[in-house]
């Protein structure tokens, strides 16, 4: 299998955190599917994905004192592995778990998602409930990706056909675990070992997730481990336990990674394990959030290919922060600039995009910002985005389609004052190796061509429509603006405060 086939385009979707923390429900997720396949699946939005907590007993009940309540009940099955909380997902009920919902999803032509923490629970070591006995089978297979089966460390249990440790004993989530490993703000989990045991755990998670009809995992805690600030990347060996355990199972599940950011150095080793990962923090609607994802997108521009997507993270728009506790729930912070200066960046980057509202509740404004097809055709792994400049105040970005040959432009004016901002000069394209925007000039007759064309102005101060209507200048190239429809004569833009334009080159 080859995981860039799961995700040859960036995933879109819908995930219920920034609405719901963790309380949301069976009847909330179906209601938000419900108006995903009615009003965004044409566009593309196809993933419904049940964010964190999902598995506790009373989560956000003591929302005024804990996000996460310490060690609280979870809900698991014989093997140590965590189930829906049938109180809030009354289908899961009698050892189904999330298969009825994802059947569901699936019946609107939807795919479904889940978020997990990376590890075993913390409750399973505590009470030594078993580990699932593997295949011996699969533990064998030489990993198709890196040539290799799982690694054991040194001094690690070590488990054999059946079950058993070295003593002879069944091996038990206490094995597993590492109790060295923590998460810094979720009390949840354990790390696992990195031992034929913890692979074993891992290939047992897939199986169960398979057998739901999972499509889509986002696991947490493992792209940067950040309460490690020496070792930022100590689950590097969880994450390729959970890419082998999603080969051998067979079922093409998408792997994200949070949280962020993302380590640069070790890209290569998230493109060949993940389909995504997560370069920021948790990102909100403020536009601090939104203004240092320039330079994020500027340090993770040369890795964004099919299958593999640099993730800027979760959707801040429409309305948010419901389940955060009283008085959190809002419309975006963003402004209507903003928001098409978020959209825009992302999708010129080829960011996945996952909605974080309460759909049931956009705004037509809001829908329209989600569905406008001339930005999201942007987002194709085809189209290599490159960084022009970025100052301060202001930046650039182009995209040209590799197959199609179409391309793009968006400008930015990231101060806090109404700003021309230009992106005309074919020196910028040359110096950050992309594409020069063919574009008319005027030859020594006055006429003009498009021979050997650079700069982007019209001749004589004319306009679009005047261009057009002239027959010696048909083949001059027109800017088309994604977000209006109306056509420019230039890749220059009086913006107002953080706003921007997005251009597509056309002849």
């Amino acid at each position: 299998m080859n995981k860039n086939d799961f995700a040859p385009l960036p995933p879109m979707g819908w995930n219920s955190y920034d609405y719901y923390d963790t309380t949301v429900d069976e009847a909330r997720v179906r209601a938000n599917a419900d108006y995903m396949a009615a009003h965004l699946k044409g566009y593309g939005w196809e993933y419904v994905v049940v964010d964190i907590q999902w598995y506790a007993h009373g989560a956000g009940s003591m929302r005024d004192k804990y996000q996460y309540i310490p060690f609280s009940a979870l809900e698991m099955d014989e093997y140590s592995r965590l189930l829906p909380d049938p109180e809030r997902f009354p289908s899961s009920a009698g050892g189904a778990g999330f298969k009825p919902l994802a059947d569901y999803v699936h019946s609107l032509g939807l795919k479904f998602g889940i978020h997990i923490m990376r590890g075993i629970p913390r409750q399973a070591a505590h009470a030594h409930t078993p580990v699932k006995p593997y295949d011996a089978a699969l533990s064998a297979e030489k990993d198709s990706v890196s040539g290799r089966g799982a690694e054991l460390s040194a001094g690690s249990s070590r488990c054999i056909p059946g079950g058993k440790s070295d003593s002879g004993m069944p091996v038990t989530a206490a094995d597993v675990a590492d109790p060295s490993s923590i998460c810094g703000w979720n009390p949840d989990m354990y790390g696992v070992r990195n031992c034929a045991a913890g692979q074993a755990y891992y290939d047992s998670l897939m199986e169960l997730y398979a057998s739901w009809g999972v499509d889509y995992i986002k696991c947490d805690d493992i792209c940067n481990t950040n309460i490690y600030p020496h070792n930022p990347y100590s689950a590097r060996h969880e994450i390729e336990m959970l890419s082998r355990a999603i080969r051998r199972y067979g079922r093409p599940i998408v792997l994200s990674l949070s949280p962020g950011p993302a380590l640069i150095e070790q890209a290569n080793h998230y493109k060949i394990h993940a389909n995504l990962w997560r370069i920021t923090d948790d990102l909100w609607d403020r536009w601090s959030d939104i203004l240092q994802m320039f330079w994020r997108c500027e340090l993770w521009q040369d890795h964004v290919e099919r299958g593999c997507y640099p993730d800027c993270d979760m959707l801040p728009l429409g309305r948010i922060g419901g389940g955060f506790g009283e008085g959190q729930e809002r419309s975006t912070n963003l402004t209507r600039d903003e928001q098409r200066t978020l959209m825009t960046l992302w999708c010129i980057f080829g960011s996945p995009l996952m909605l974080g509202a309460e759909m049931t509740k956009l705004d037509d404004w809001t829908l329209s910002l989600l569905t406008n097809r001339d930005i999201l055709a942007m987002r194709t792994p085809d189209c290599r985005p490159r960084q022009l400049f970025r100052t301060a105040d202001e930046a650039a970005w182009t995209a040209c389609n590799e197959k199609t040959g179409e391309m793009y432009v968006a400008v930015f004016n990231l101060s806090d004052k109404e700003r021309t901002v230009s992106a005309d000069d074919p020196a910028l394209y040359e110096a950050a190796g992309a594409a020069v925007p063919c574009a008319a000039r005027p030859c020594a007759a006055g006429r003009i061509t498009n021979d050997n064309c650079t700069g982007a102005q019209f001749p004589d101060g004319k306009d679009a429509e005047e261009i057009h209507s002239s027959d010696s200048t048909k083949s001059v190239p027109v800017y088309t603006e994604l977000w209006t429809g109306r056509e420019y004569a230039s890749l220059s833009a009086a913006l107002p405060p953080h706003g921007c334009r997005a251009f597509r080159v056309s002849r």
